[in-house]
């Protein structure tokens, strides 16, 4: 098999079980889904870590991290998502500062102040992504979190095909080397087709430039952790998942992509407020 082709089908084969493993815990709700983003925001944490500092802070700081995440969503769960209790009425807010404060835990490391500010920076929008998830799930319902996995699938999986079939300038050749500007034109379309078959009815133009905003955000995502591999040196944040690396180099895209959608209903909810 041609050396461009021949991490496709590790991808593949991880990917199904990923994807049975996921749906499943969407489906599920409560106890299965809490779990499913708790487990997640450990290991993407501890795999941070472990890039950005010592090993022994990585396994401390990730149990930490899924533990938070795993209160907050029950904290969540004991809220009214309905009528009148909106996002901010439900007291939410309190939830993110729980969760951001016990992050500054993480400014005692070892580490440069350079990477101390990253770590610090990328944990938070690791957790916040998360319970983000979890909150879109309990309010918004299965829909709202197959939209968002759908779009960041759609960007991930046209960026690689038009990528490598049509090539052309790179996107960031000091950052991310192997994406070019057709791939990342590739999954814009590709997300706002999606938007179109399965986004919220929300007219046309509406439609498209919510799936390319949350297209951009799936790619930003991809490019901000490509930079933290590139400044520590290493090519997958870990080895976890065959032919995808490891847990970041796989949710990288959901990250910056629930980030937007979550900043987006906190919008929306603070504008029905006033």
């Amino acid at each position: 098999m041609n050396n461009q082709w021949a991490d496709l089908m590790p991808r593949i084969g991880s990917a199904i079980v990923m994807a049975i493993v996921g749906l499943g815990a969407v489906f599920a709700g409560g106890l299965w889904f809490t779990v499913l983003v708790s487990v997640l925001a450990g290991l993407m944490v501890w795999e941070l870590l472990r890039m950005l500092d010592d090993d022994a802070f990585a396994v401390g700081f990730g149990l930490l991290s899924g533990a938070l995440i795993f209160v907050a969503c029950l904290l969540q769960h004991s809220f009214p998502t309905s009528g009148e209790a909106s996002f901010m009425q439900a007291r939410l807010p309190g939830v993110f500062s729980v969760i951001v404060l016990a992050l500054a835990v993480f400014l005692v490391s070892k580490a440069s102040d350079e990477r101390k500010k990253i770590l610090t920076y990328y944990s938070a929008a690791i957790l916040i992504a998360c319970f983000g998830l979890y909150y879109i799930r309990q309010s918004m319902g299965v829909q709202a979190i197959f939209f968002i996995i759908l779009v960041v699938v759609a960007t991930d999986i046209a960026g690689y095909f038009v990528g490598r079939i049509v090539g052309g300038p790179k996107f960031w050749p000091a950052i991310s080397p192997k994406k070019t500007w057709s791939g990342t034109a590739g999954g814009w379309i590709a997300a706002s087709i999606v938007a179109l078959l399965v986004g919220p009815p929300i007219g046309v133009f509406w439609a498209i430039l919510s799936g390319v905003v949350l297209s951009f955000g799936s790619q930003l995502g991809d490019v901000v952790e490509s930079a933290i591999k590139r400044k520590t040196g290493v090519k997958d944040s870990s080895n976890l998942i065959p032919g995808h690396g490891g847990v970041l180099d796989r949710f990288d895209g959901m990250i910056g992509a629930t980030l937007l959608f979550t900043v987006m209903v906190v919008a929306l909810n603070v504008a029905l407020l006033v």
